[in-house]
């Protein structure tokens, strides 16, 4: 037989080798499967023939490809652009390589000629060419991986341009020159287009053309190896269920923004609020009219109607021990209690009228703590030796008694209130979310969304003044009613209506700390001018013709009460 035969021969089954399909993957080591596309639809790879071959005027490129024995890919890119253009080429690091798995190649050693740039990152190497004719040689770890009995070489020869290149060619050489199957695949990602030709020639050299490279199109080569020609060096990274559930898209980055956006308007909603409500407690709304003319007569009248045990409440947000004092002393002059001063210095404390409808719950505690079921009348010396008082059902209901008027929107001793419910609500319903879209379509990142929302609310509901806007103005009147206590005369109070003026404003002084001011202001009162001794209310004093000695005495009261109180909230913070 002729060498011409021989020659017709071994070209005939070059391309018989290349024209056929890929062998399929029996698994994840080397990549992706490839397209099994029927016979008769793929289309074979070409030898180049005269009408085959294109010259291109534009922008082409030509790429040799090496791999070494140590299995590195030694890959040098010639590009030649026109002039007055630029051409840049993103060339990534990983690739999909099954559902859950990408495979990661590693770039080193990159060395620039010409008009050329490079930028390596953990995830690409991006590639700048700009008008002329440049070079990039750079070296790839991680492009032979074994394979049923063999081994295969993947890399994509061109990848992410930004612009059309008319023409790429390639050529491949490796240790072995048996080389087989070789296929090459162009187009977007995951497309089974076939390049234009991908051949084996008689030199055991693969080499392939693509025309009309489109912008954002790759070149995916892979060449078959005989087993141990090289070293395997294959990576591959699984790409798991919560890499992907929570991979930032479109969808999730306009979502977050929103987050963003409602974030920053809820921080300055609470900015407002916090600043409204320091403004409340540092403002009087103007004057308050306390005294009520009716004729002749004068009747005092606390503004809102608020009660002197509710003052400080509303003020400083917390129940102290003279909110209570001030309660007994209310409810004395109110005709619930008898106070009266006895020999050794002591004060009784007694039941005038029983607890009625008109008396709030908080009130109602106060009476029935000092005076239980069965008892008429007690000491104060004899409720210290008792131990003390349980306060905690007062306070309870002072905190509930101005929730109930709607001076707060919830109780002001705890930081729970709707919205705190609200939020943790909102955050539970995140919290499901994100785990059933983890499971199931992805776009974990819109149930986090929702539970940070959650937070949020959950946040400001516990930064936001529980002062409601009724309660701010009512703040704001009791400086006007702490001004009155100030500038008050009892001179301009008819005489019949001064003891009950000054009886009624007197636990308002209490709570307000101008006590000492306001029994000066009326130590002139004669307590007999309305037809009684003494005050009606507070026994002990009867035989005075002015308060001068009661104002002196009722201190020690106060006082009095003040310490046992205070000894009994600490016997039960001990509890």
């Amino acid at each position: 037989m002729s060498r011409k035969w021989v020659t017709a021969a071994a070209v005939a089954a070059a391309v018989l080798v290349t024209s056929g399909t890929a062998v399929a993957e029996d698994g994840p080591s080397a990549g992706p499967v490839l397209p099994d596309v029927p016979a008769d639809q793929a289309k074979k790879p070409q030898l180049l023939t005269g009408q085959d071959v294109q010259q291109a005027d534009g922008t082409v490129a030509d790429v040799a490809l090496k791999v070494l024995r140590d299995g590195t890919l030694s890959v040098t890119e010639k590009v030649t652009v026109p002039g007055g253009k630029q051409l840049t080429s993103r060339v990534p690091l990983k690739v999909p390589a099954s559902d859950d798995q990408d495979r990661v190649f590693r770039i080193r050693d990159v060395k620039t000629e010409g008009a050329a740039t490079s930028q390596l990152t953990g995830d690409q190497l991006v590639l700048t060419f700009s008008g002329g004719t440049s070079a990039v040689t750079y070296t790839v770890d991680g492009a032979i991986a074994d394979q049923s009995g063999r081994q295969q070489a993947r890399w994509q020869v061109g990848s992410g341009f930004d612009a059309p290149l008319d023409k790429l060619t390639a050529s491949f050489i490796a240790p072995s020159p048996q080389l087989s199957p070789v296929d090459c695949f162009a187009g977007p990602l995951g497309s089974s287009q076939r390049c234009t030709l991908a051949e084996l020639d008689h030199t055991g050299v693969v080499r392939l053309e693509q025309n009309d490279v489109r912008p954002g199109d790759r070149v995916d080569l892979l060449v078959g190896l005989p087993a141990n020609t090289t070293p395997a060096n294959a990576k591959f990274a699984g790409i798991g269920l919560l890499a992907t559930a929570f991979a930032l898209t479109p969808l999730t980055g306009i979502v977050f923004a929103l987050l963003l956006a409602f974030l920053v308007a809820g921080g300055i909603f609470v900015w407002r609020r916090r600043k409204q409500d320091a403004g409340a407690l540092l403002t009087a709304t103007g004057p308050v009219e306390v005294l009520l003319r009716d004729g002749d007569r004068v009747f005092f009248a606390s503004p809102d109607g608020v009660l002197p045990g509710q003052v400080g409440t509303v003020v400083d947000e917390t129940v102290d021990v003279v909110d209570i004092s001030a309660t007994v002393v209310d409810l004395a002059v109110r005709n619930y209690l008898w106070l009266a001063e006895v020999p050794g210095h002591d004060w009784q404390i007694a039941r005038r009228n029983p607890p009625d409808e008109h008396l709030h719950d908080f009130e109602r505690a106060v009476c029935e703590t000092l005076l239980p079921a069965g008892t008429d009348s007690v000491l104060v010396s004899q409720l210290r030796a008792r131990g003390g008082l349980d306060l905690r059902r007062i306070s309870d209901a002072m905190y509930a008694d101005v929730v109930t008027k709607r001076w707060f929107s919830r109780r002001p001793d705890t930081a729970r209130g709707r919205l705190t419910w609200l939020g943790a609500g909102i955050f539970a319903l995140g919290l499901a979310a994100t785990a059933v879209l983890t499971f199931t379509v992805g776009d974990a990142l819109l149930g986090v969304a929702v539970a940070l929302a959650g937070l949020a609310v959950a946040a400001a509901a516990a930064l936001l003044p529980s002062r409601t806007a009724r309660g701010r103005v009512l703040a704001g009147q009791v400086r006007g009613l702490l001004d009155y206590l100030h500038t008050a005369k009892a001179d301009d109070i008819p005489p019949a209506d001064r003891e009950l003026v000054f009886s009624r404003s007197l636990p308002y002084a209490v709570v307000l700390g101008d006590t000492e001011r306001w029994l000066g202001t009326f130590a002139g009162l004669n307590p007999a001018s309305d037809g009684s001794a003494g005050l009606y209310w507070y026994g002990g004093m009867e035989a005075e013709s002015d308060l001068r000695r009661f104002g002196s005495h009722f201190p020690s009261f106060l006082t009095a009460l003040d310490g046992l109180l205070t000894e009994s909230g600490r016997a039960a913070a001990t509890r």
